[in-house]
């Protein structure tokens, strides 16, 4: 009980810590008025960025759920998360510029310029509801098993199981919301940074504690136990039979990681709020590189957990990370560790809420009250804010009772809306002349398919294919669609990008393009070292893998240096003090 109480204080005193920073620099920034509470006035620099979108996207899902992926399976789900660096390189390269250029503060509003306001409004609230039904509640229910399962706490109050969780629930979430509610996206943009400095300590430094117990004091040792005693599961090349195939990289998982890198609300509205391109650029591609941490940090725990526990094997493999979290952590440390999970949690509640509330504020009040001033619509997005949050807060519970791991589930259900969405985005970006009525119908299309055949009839399983491969094959339709009906349905003008009266610097960062390279060469690393080639081979790496790396760097590093001589003439021939022209 003692311990128990430390850790409660001290991670108390973290999260009150983390409160104060972020308070004291939110306050010295004076955001004032709509643009100041929902895009933070313009003004986030590239750390704030690349903090933002990580924790923003690294919520407690990815720790629970891909941990409980590689320890049931192997490291082929890290698909989803490490493959996102190309994604990143053409949210920087060519959204991000358009976006600005525009000067959009939501997503749909770009959608309302090129289709219709109809469009708009369906693509809205298509991600209002899958935020609040699905990305928050699900954020909030493992966070609630992670700390039931450090601090025991259904023990200490001698209730049941969901009354515990639902209790865990509501308290995360309310404080989450005082964040996204009070502050605005400034201060869910400095909280998320701070928070995510303490997240990669702690997700870097759970696999070394994991391998030095496997070793018995000796992390080399205990390496060496993963590699030789199954290597298998340290194969990121997924075959048939696993959640995601190694050619699903190539289908449906391209397509999921563009929208929701380049086109999803909650993430790309960090973005958004740039000071300047560069700035933006910087960060976005700051956070794909963070994201080539996660074989590491977010499923080798998976993998330690299996070994530690296969005496006694985990009734889930969602509480594999919890457990391992649990039983390794010291205990004068898992205050600090509960802080950071729980203001992981709270960054990711808090800025889907501001997403939410920018969505709606924007997107469905705005146009119907077009005389509101600054003041109302901050007051409504505050409103709309808590009613997200209650909606969040009364489903969440009921994801106790999901059947599989959640995290194939949240996978699952963001397929109902994601693929058109990115559908018509780049059809909206590479042709002038399509109309409304083929986007339309995409998306009624898309989700009445999607649910009858993928949610209901589940015909990825009566195939034996992924459903990843469904996405993909849906993807290719609706592409289809779109550019067959382009003709019948075409707008009567051809659209014409409009340029934003609002001063922005335009002017691309000179690293950028080199900066990508590196990227792209990291990931394909990644996967080599994963891989039978690699360290997933009972007789260790393969002759190929060391010719094979050589001659990825080799090409990175002289593609690196004629992208950025190129780069940099293109940033010198665009530089300028700001870019201003009236829309």
């Amino acid at each position: 009980m003692n311990t128990s109480l430390f850790t409660f204080i001290s991670m108390l005193f973290f999260t009150c810590l983390v409160a104060a920073i972020s308070w004291s620099l939110t306050r010295k920034a004076k955001d004032v008025g709509a643009h100041g509470y929902f895009m933070a006035s313009g003004g986030l620099n590239g750390w704030f960025i690349a903090g933002s979108m990580m924790l923003t996207n690294l919520s407690i899902d990815q720790l629970i759920g891909l941990n409980g992926d590689s320890y049931a399976h192997n490291l082929s789900s890290m698909a989803w998360e490490a493959t996102a660096a190309v994604s990143t390189i053409a949210l920087a390269m060519f959204f991000l510029p358009r976006y600005l250029r525009g000067g959009f503060s939501t997503l749909p509003e770009f959608i309302e310029k090129r289709y219709d306001v109809s469009t708009r409004r369906v693509v809205s609230a298509l991600m209002v509801a899958t935020y609040t039904l699905v990305l928050n509640p699900a954020s909030l229910y493992l966070g609630a098993i992670t700390f039931n399962q450090i601090f025991d706490l259904q023990s200490i109050l001698g209730w049941s199981y969901p009354a515990t969780i639902s209790l865990l629930i509501v308290s995360t979430g309310v404080i989450g919301a005082a964040y996204a509610v009070l502050g605005g996206l400034r201060a869910v943009a400095v909280s998320d940074t701070i928070n995510g400095i303490g997240l990669l300590i702690v997700v870097i430094l759970i696999p070394i504690i994991g391998l030095w117990t496997l070793g018995q004091g000796n992390v080399l040792s205990g390496a060496q136990t993963i590699m030789h005693d199954t290597p298998e599961k340290l194969n990121a090349i997924g075959g048939p039979q696993d959640k995601v195939p190694f050619g699903a990289l190539f289908t449906g998982m391209i397509a999921a990681n563009l929208f929701y890198w380049c086109t999803n609300q909650a993430i790309v509205q960090k973005s958004m709020a740039a000071k300047n391109l560069a700035e933006g650029q910087k960060g976005v591609l700051l956070s794909g590189c963070l994201k080539l941490l996660v074989p590491l940090a977010m499923l080798m725990p998976g993998v330690i957990a299996w070994h530690l526990f296969r005496e006694q094997p985990l009734s889930n493999s969602d509480m594999a990370y919890p457990a391992l979290v649990s039983s390794l952590m010291p205990w004068w440390m898992k205050g600090f560790f509960v802080a950071v999970i729980f203001g992981t949690v709270m960054s990711h509640f808090n800025a889907i809420i501001n997403g939410t509330a920018t969505l709606l504020t924007y997107d469905f009040y705005k146009p119907l009250r077009p005389l509101a001033n600054d003041e109302a619509l901050v007051r409504f997005g505050k409103r709309i804010s808590i009613l997200a949050a209650l909606v969040s807060l009364l489903v969440a519970p009921m994801l106790m009772y999901t059947p599989e791991g959640i995290y194939a589930v949240l996978r699952r259900f963001t397929g109902f809306f994601n693929m058109p969405i990115i559908a018509i985005m780049l059809f909206g970006f590479f042709n002038a002349r399509g109309g409304a009525f083929p986007a339309k119908l995409v998306l009624g299309l898309h989700a009445f398919c999607y649910g009858v055949f993928v949610l209901g009839f589940k015909i990825d399983v009566l195939l034996g294919i992924s459903f990843i491969h469904v996405m993909g094959i849906m993807f290719a339709i609706e592409m289809a669609i779109l550019i067959a009906l382009r003709k019948r349905f075409a707008r009567a003008e051809p659209y014409v990008a409009q340029t934003s009266s609002r001063v922005m610097d335009l002017t691309p960062w000179r690293h950028a393009g080199s900066f990508s390279v590196m990227l792209v060469a990291a990931l394909v690393s990644i996967y080599l070292t994963f891989s039978p080639l690699g360290v997933a081979s009972s007789t260790g790496p393969s002759d190929w893998y060391v010719p094979l790396l050589t001659a990825v760097w080799v090409l990175a590093f002289i593609a690196a240096r004629v992208t950025h001589s190129r780069w940099r003439q293109k940033a010198n021939e665009s530089s300028q003090p700001a870019y201003e022209v009236q829309s």
